[in-house]
Order: C-alpha cells, then structure tokens, then sequence
C-alpha cells in the first residue's frame, strides 16, 4: 500500500511565517510538522509515500531528501499549477498502481492507530473510509454524517468557507434516515480502494470532497466514517500554530508512532 501527503499549498493564513518556510516544515515539538503524518505512516507499515509540491517546493525536498532518514521511500510529484485536494489523484494515478492507498494532510497531528482504520476499512468492504471527529464549531467546517452503521449517508460541504452555509450532498433524503445522522468534521486522513481513481473523470483542479465523493455518495458510493476520539490539532493560522507550539513545549501528547524519548 502506498500513500500520499498533500503539502503543495501555500499556508496563506500563516503568513508571514509561510513566506519563507513552507508549512510542512514549521515547527512543533522539535520536528518538521509534516513528520507527524509520515512517522504515523510508518508505524502502519507504510513505506511508499508520494508527497505532491508547489509553494517552496525546494526547501521540503531538501529538508525530507528520498525519506531513508525516516524509513520511508519518498516520490515527490512537483504541480506547476497547484491541483486542489483532488487533482493529485489524477496526477498519481499510476503511482498508486491500481491498490489501496491512504491519503492525508500535511498540518494534522493525530493520535491515530492508522493500522486499526486500515482494517476497519476492509471489514466494512468500503470504497473509501474517513477519519471523523465531534465537530465543536458546527457552522466554521463542512458536516459528514453517519448512520449508527458508521456509513456516512450525507455530506454538508460549506460553501465558499461561509460559516452555516451548506451544499448536501445527497440534496434530499429520506425524513427517517436524516432523523438517525450524527453529524461529524473530516480530520484529514483517508483509506481508498483503487476504484476511486478509475472513477475520476475531471482534470485538475478540484476539491477531494465537492469534485470527487461528495457526488460518489449522491450515487450511492460505500463510504464509511472512522470516528476518531483521541488527539487532534490542525494548524490554521499563526494564533492556533503558536498555541501549539506553547502546548507541545508544556506537556507534548504520547502519540506512539514518535520514536522513544522525544
């Protein structure tokens, strides 16, 4: 199995900082925050990482080298001009070679057992699985919602990062399927099976989620939601990076997949 790591964006809301550094390599804890996401993808036992580029695209290649300092064999797929969350699906397409691939974000530090969601994924025959969280601020982030059976039935995407205002997906369902949702955040990690790129049929650029699943679940697509209950930080702008950074100083969470002692 191989995996991709996004890491082409520009860390806008991190600016100043993310004008000379790129924000895969700020740091928190005393590491490249982009290390969180591939040490986590060795402990599953991950190896074969593709990480796409384009802001700053130098100082990542340089800083990760092929990955053999961290166990991993690294491709780098370079965008000329960036391919949102979505198109580097297409672009790796024969990277990924017709198997099951994991996908995740460059900024998520997650306490995650990615093996046990791996193996979740395949107990429920899903053609993608997501990472799900409780959602404190249900207005600022776009809503997967599950069934009791842990199948998301609709998405709610946020549109244009307005806050409350949503597209569902599917656009209307059943009163008594709606009556049994529990509505969650994605957390930026995925499991799919290679029919999701056999079917993506657009050119890049686009959204993972609006361009690509959301429409596969209008049409009946198995997605399922893995829901997540342990450590979670995103880094979104300079207030919440320098949070973190202040929390990981004071008391640095026991995520297993960082090597002993630090």
């Amino acid at each position: 199995m191989k995996a991709l790591v996004l890491s082409a964006g520009y860390g806008e809301r991190l600016r100043p900082l993310t004008n000379t550094i790129p924000k895969p390599l700020i740091e928190v804890g005393g590491r490249p925050l982009i290390h969180y996401a591939l040490l986590m993808l060795r402990r599953a036992g991950i190896i074969e990482v593709a990480i796409n580029l384009h802001h700053l695209a130098g100082p990542i290649k340089e800083s990760l080298g092929d990955g053999s300092a961290l166990g991993l064999r690294i491709t780098y797929s370079y965008e000329q001009t960036l391919a949102g969350t979505g198109g580097p699906l297409v672009i790796l397409r024969d990277y990924f070679g017709g198997e099951r691939f994991v996908m995740l974000n460059c900024d998520t530090i997650i306490g995650l057992d990615l093996a046990e969601v791996i193996g979740f994924h395949q107990e429920r025959r899903a053609l993608a699985t997501f990472v799900l969280r409780d959602g404190h601020d249900r207005d600022a982030y776009s809503r997967i919602e599950c069934g009791p059976d842990s199948r998301i039935q609709r998405m709610r995407l946020l549109k244009g990062r307005v806050r409350g205002v949503f597209e569902d997906y599917p656009p209307k369902l059943d009163d008594r399927i709606a009556a049994n949702l529990t509505s969650y955040m994605y957390c930026g990690v995925m499991v799919a099976e290679a029919e999701v790129l056999a079917a993506v049929r657009r050119p890049p650029p686009f959204s993972l989620m609006s361009g690509l699943f959301a429409p596969m679940l209008t049409q009946g697509a198995a997605l399922y939601g893995y829901i997540h209950e342990g450590f979670f930080r995103t880094v979104d702008d300079l207030e919440g990076y320098n949070e973190l950074r202040m929390e990981f100083s004071a008391s640095a969470p026991p995520l297993a997949y960082l090597p002993r002692g630090r």
